[in-house]
């Protein structure tokens, strides 16, 4: 089919985007709205003694200024905390509560203290920069190890010394044990640097309340409402979520970040019921940096035994990671469920062990970014592997291979316990190695032009589509068109574009006919799980394939009636039922039609992980007189198990690759290590990378479909950012080597890359 699953068919939604024409939070407008602004801390840590609001709420076009006290008056409660551990000691995680306004104390530069609601946005942030907060300055910590040190000015006195978990997956003294009986350990520390997100679209919110029904709405850029509602409402309000519609329309940009709920999308809410007046909030750029959830930021010590042959026998992982000014509702995943069980990559390592110790550190909250933990495990693993090959003498190729997990051991369950199913995971690399002319390196490297050039090689393995349930429903109406209702929420990865392809390709109609639609939680849906880890395909991508089976079940009973037969002796082919071996058929929008319209559902459950893997290959020049790196050549082969439209798919391997060497080059957030103060507050001081940073990327796939998924596909929207940074890393420590630099923690900027040569050099 011209249109069908596997063809590079174009995005259906880039017309409105590229011609202004989509329709996002900022252009839904309401009679009467108000306009909102947050009253932030301007101390990472303090004492808040008062909140004075008297000039604030005098002022023309104010209609309220809330605080905590307010709130808690008005039973408010605390943003949700999602995922919750176990000591490894033993013993629940404590969970200070997450208010929407600071009270007591204020942790974190911008955490939100009062909530002006005015006529306009200009009324409501002059009123904002009239309230009085008087707070007495406390010390600061902002890394980890700071704040866990003895001593350290404490967040939460629920969290006695800053720790909010210390958790252990594996046997520590086993691997304690193995790796003294290796022939070699090789020992790495490295660093995963703090990132602000940096969504296009920065955060919005818009509240409405309905006294008739005393039911809510919010409109908010989001990765799912129905993410949105179900974590959120009955926590905050406690009252139950059917009071509660999310509309979440044309998102630019989430990434993990706006998969969960805010203090802003709660305030909003709660300011429309008490004044009767739809409320609306935008997040300036300046807010964003301040106040969304970051991403990564821990530190690692890595120690690879080996034996005599090069054969690895054992991994041992110490980290620390923070948790931020308050506890997101996924901020211990990444460091411990997410991350850790990824840590042995596509390597047979009989014993692996993980040490986390998650401390409260006084700058913003940490979640999700995209890969979310599968990063900063491919990361290590893939660093400490190059490091290990380098002190062996092997080439970094030959020592991966040599540890690989081989397709014939499939399904392999590794020493974290997670179950492989599928992969050919040496064949991927050779060949990307034989696309890069990785074994012509050695004529490149040395040009007459003073450079120094290097060629890294990183090979991820993530783990995506978490098992879960996701809804799905078609209808076709007796006019002929079609709709298709999803869960998932596109933030620009081109969901449309691939649910009316595999539309079109189950029902054999012109994909023209086809519209659709999510981001609603009043859709005829039965379940919906948002987007994260990249599971819309391999979720939504099994709903979609029940409901138009279920559809095309009710469609195939008409159709016998129809033609007069048994629903057992039709074909349907090319959108229409037959009856083999005659000239009688009748079309499947003609049955819609004769019987008014049909609709089919799909509730589907992803009963396993799906794992995508992939080798980056990365070639360099670096300039020894100001640090200024070059990307010359970039390589990538990855594993999806199936393409579905090979269009969509490398745009979300160029997206990704481009954030993943952003994190590794340019992106660093800064915060003053006594006062908190955050020193990379715009992008005057947070490098992005720019499209000259950036070279052409040569993508293909080397697919081995996947066992635990009916489409046989693998979630491939974060691959791209978990394969790029260790092999960006290792080109440039390829590049440095001869002047004895083996070792360089991102990100690798110009100073950073200079002063490391410059003091190589003596």
């Amino acid at each position: 089919m011209k249109f069908g699953v596997g063809q590079p068919f174009r995005r259906v939604e880039d017309m409105r985007f590229i011609t202004g024409t989509g329709r996002f939070t900022d252009d839904f407008r309401y009679e009467g709205e108000l306009h909102a602004a947050v009253v932030r801390a301007p101390v990472a840590h303090g004492v808040l003694n008062g909140v004075d609001a008297s000039i604030a709420r005098e002022m023309d076009g104010v209609l309220a200024v809330y605080t905590a006290d307010e709130l808690v008056a008005d039973g408010i409660g605390s943003l949700p905390v999602i995922i919750v551990l176990d000591h490894a000691e033993g013993g629940r995680m404590p969970l200070p509560a997450h208010t929407l306004l600071a009270s007591g104390k204020v942790r974190y530069l911008g955490e939100p203290v009062a909530f002006v609601v005015a006529t306009s946005a200009r009324a409501a942030l002059e009123a904002a920069e009239a309230v009085m907060l008087d707070i007495e300055d406390l010390p600061a910590v902002v890394e980890p190890a700071s704040a866990l040190a003895e001593g350290a000015p404490e967040l939460f006195a629920e969290a006695p010394g800053n720790l909010a978990l210390h958790w252990r997956l594996g046997d520590v003294e086993a691997a304690d044990a193995a790796l003294a009986a290796s022939d070699r350990v090789v020992e790495l520390a490295l660093v995963n640097n703090r990132i602000v997100v940096s969504s296009m679209e920065p955060r919005n919110a818009i509240g409405l309340y309905d006294t008739e029904s005393e039911s809510f709405t919010l409109v908010t850029g989001s990765q799912g409402s129905h993410m949105i509602r179900d974590f959120m409402f009955e926590g905050v309000f406690g009252l139950p979520s059917a009071k509660l519609r999310v509309i979440t329309p044309d998102v630019g940009g989430g990434f993990g970040m706006k998969a969960i709920p805010y203090p802003e999308q709660a305030l909003v809410l709660y300011a429309a019921r008490k004044l009767g007046r739809p409320v609306r909030w935008q997040s300036s750029r300046a807010e964003a940096f301040l106040s969304d959830t970051q991403g990564r930021d821990n530190q690692s010590t890595a120690r690879l035994g080996l034996d005599a042959e090069g054969r690895f026998t054992a991994l041992k992982v110490e980290t620390l990671a923070s948790a931020g000014g308050a506890l997101s509702a996924f901020g211990v995943y990444c460091p411990t469920l997410s991350g850790p069980p990824m840590a042995p990559g596509v390597y047979d390592i009989p014993v692996v062990a993980t040490d986390v110790r998650i401390a409260y550190t006084n700058n913003a909250p940490m979640d999700a970014y995209r890969g979310a933990g599968r990063p900063e495990a491919a990361y290590l693993i893939e660093r400490i592997v190059d490091k290990a090959a380098r002190e062996l003498g092997l080439p970094p190729e030959e020592l991966r291979a040599r540890n690989m997990i081989a397709p014939e051991a499939m399904p392999h369950k590794t020493a974290t316990g997670v179950s492989y199913d599928s992969g050919d995971f040496a064949h991927v690399m050779r060949s990307a190695l034989d696309k890069a002319d990785w074994h012509g390196f050695a004529g490149r490297r040395n040009k007459d032009d003073g450079l120094l050039r290097g060629i890294g090689l990183g090979y991820y393995i993530e783990r995506t589509g978490v098992p879960g349930k996701e809804g799905a429903a078609v209808e076709i109406g007796a006019d002929g068109r079609v709709t298709v209702h999803v869960g998932t929420q596109s933030t620009g990865q081109g969901h449309e574009t691939t649910y009316v392809q595999m539309t079109a390709e189950a029902l054999g109609i012109d994909p023209a006919r086809i519209t659709v639609k999510t981001g609603d939680t009043d859709q005829p849906i039965p379940s919906a799980g948002g987007t994260v880890a990249s599971r819309s395909m391999v979720h939504g991508g099994g709903a979609l394939k029940l409901a138009t089976g279920a559809v095309l079940a009710k469609a195939s009973e008409a159709a016998a009636k129809h033609l007069e037969v048994d629903t057992r002796e039709l074909e349907f082919d090319d959108g229409a039922f037959r009856v083999p071996g005659t000239n009688r058929h009748v079309g499947l929008l003609d049955i819609a039609a004769q019987v008014g319209g049909l609709m089919g559902v799909g509730d589907f459950e992803q009963l396993a992980g799906t794992f995508p893997n992939g080798a980056h290959v990365c070639e360099v020049a670096v300039d020894p007189e100001t640090g200024a790196i070059r990307i010359e050549r970039y390589t990538v082969v990855d594993d999806f198990g199936r393409t579905l439209n090979p269009l969509v798919l490398s745009g979300q391997i160029h997206g990704g690759i481009a954030q993943g060497i952003g994190q590794a080059m340019l992106e660093r957030v800064v915060y003053d290590a006594e006062s908190g103060q955050l020193l990379s507050g715009s992008f005057m001081d947070y490098g992005l990378p720019r499209a000259d940073d950036l070279p052409f990327f040569s993508v293909a796939t080397q697919n081995t479909p996947c066992t635990t998924n009916p489409l046989g596909i693998k979630g491939a929207g974060e691959a791209g950012a978990i394969g790029a940074p260790p092999a960006f890393v290792n080109a440039v420590i390829d590049a440095l080597a001869p002047l004895g630099i083996t070792e360089l923690d991102m990100p690798l900027t110009p100073s950073r890359v200079w002063e490391a040569i410059t003091t190589a050099r003596g």
